[in-house]
């Protein structure tokens, strides 16, 4: 009879799946899956390593289980429209000031600081859609690397637009002031082959998605609001290149003449879209384009003092926006959930779910926009969104029930991104 050494029993044992690897179970009274109209009840998700390998069902032997209660687990949440490199300020002219003296390392630093609130409220994934100085690129790969908490991100590097409008850093400077006027390579474009190449200069440098500003904008102090900002040849070419190298591509765009060029040309997604008439949304409708109305800016809006220019813009921005979603619903438009974060306080995101459904979205509809329709908008379907088998392992959890009452989104009390626990306010 052969006799096997003990230390290689030891080893085998030790290779047996419930021994080798790391399993979690996840326990609450509900799940809502992230692509259903309902919760299902009790929520079970098993986790191995980063990945979710099962969702409801028995309790692997030897697994470490986490019971959360009273609660719902959820995907973790997706905002497709944030700046965790600028801080939130009610001072308009102070912020500017503020950062035209502040050196880049700081403001580095206190986007680690956004960047964790937001993954404490439980957006485990964000689209940052316009930033300073890389630093969205280095808060990425700082993430990614595991040296500081935050939301896993897809960065743009610099949004682009034409001189003197609202993706222009330089509009309400006087000429002269700064080293050079600003060109591509800061995001400022004016024929088609410069779009090409800012596009190609942004991928190059570190760009996971491109953004455009196809129209003025409510904060930059220059223009207006719904003017169109780029030609159709510009966008054309921005979008072309940009799909080309497997990018998707994002336009800021109050006003509908500018929207309708973008997204003749193709783009993915229109942020705010606050005056969009119904030939806008019928032709999003057709195309698949998503609306990304950021209705939470208004939070941050009624808090801020701004000059007289831009608080004209902002009251009538405002007063807009609740018609928009009621339009775009009516007509089938796809709605993903972004907030502008920055433009309110970084970490109050989920307020973006209950404005939604403030404005006619079930509960459930909701929810969705900010997971699997997110989830879509950003080209990761495959990865995140939804609780299912094979998606990384994001997860968070709230109290009672938030198809019963919506307001519980923001109320995160457990987070798990990519199968690590960030948050558990029953288990610390």
């Amino acid at each position: 009879m052969r006799i096997i050494p003990a230390i290689l029993i030891a080893a085998t044992f030790c290779c047996q799946p419930a021994f080798c690897q790391n399993i979690i179970v996840l326990k609450a009274a509900r799940m809502f899956d992230g692509k259903s109209d309902s919760v299902v009840q009790p929520g079970v998700v098993v986790i191995t390593g980063n990945k979710i390998t099962s969702v409801g069902g028995a309790v692997p032997a030897g697994a470490k289980v986490i019971d959360l209660g009273d609660a719902t687990l959820l995907p973790g949440f997706i905002d497709s429209h944030t700046h965790l490199s600028q801080p939130f300020s009610t001072d308009y002219n102070g912020a500017m000031l503020r950062g035209l003296q502040m050196n880049v390392s700081e403001m580095a630093i206190r986007a680690t600081v956004n960047a964790r609130k937001t993954l404490m409220a439980g957006f485990t994934t964000v689209r940052d859609v316009g930033s300073h100085d890389f630093i969205d690129v280095g808060l990425r790969n700082s993430i990614n690397a595991g040296v500081i908490p935050g939301p896993r991100m897809l960065v743009s590097v610099h949004a682009l637009g034409g001189t003197g409008g609202h993706c222009d850093d330089e509009d309400s400077f006087r000429y002269g002031l700064f080293a050079h006027e600003s060109g591509p390579e800061d995001g400022v474009i004016n024929s088609p082959d410069q779009a090409r190449y800012a596009v190609r200069w942004n991928i190059k440098y570190g760009a996971d998605i491109i953004k455009t500003c196809a129209t003025g904008g409510v904060l930059s102090p220059t223009d207006a609001v719904d003017a169109p900002q780029l030609t159709q040849a510009e966008l054309d070419a921005l979008v072309t290149a940009a799909h080309e190298l497997g990018r998707k591509t994002a336009a800021h765009a109050h006003g509908a003449e500018g929207a309708k060029r973008a997204i003749r040309a193709g783009i993915d997604s229109i942020e705010h879209g606050t005056f969009l008439d119904d030939e806008a949304l019928h032709m999003m409708h057709d195309r698949g384009t998503y609306l990304v109305p950021t209705l939470s800016v208004r939070a941050g809006i009624a808090e801020s003092k701004f000059p007289p220019l831009v608080q004209a813009k902002a009251d009538l921005a405002m007063k807009a926006q609740d018609n928009l979603v009621h339009r775009a619903l009516k007509i089938g438009v796809k709605i993903a959930l972004g907030t502008d974060a920055a433009v309110y306080p970084h970490g109050d995101n989920a307020l973006e779910f209950v404005l939604m459904a403030n404005d006619g979205m079930t509960p459930a509809q909701s929810l969705r926009a900010g997971t699997s329709v997110a989830a879509d908008l950003l080209g990761l379907a495959s990865q995140v969104g939804t609780l299912e088998p094979g998606k990384f392992a994001d997860v968070v959890a709230v109290p009672g029930n938030p198809l019963d009452n919506i307001k519980v989104t923001q109320s995160v009390s457990f987070v798990m991104k990519d199968g690590t626990v960030y948050r558990d306010d029953q288990h610390r």
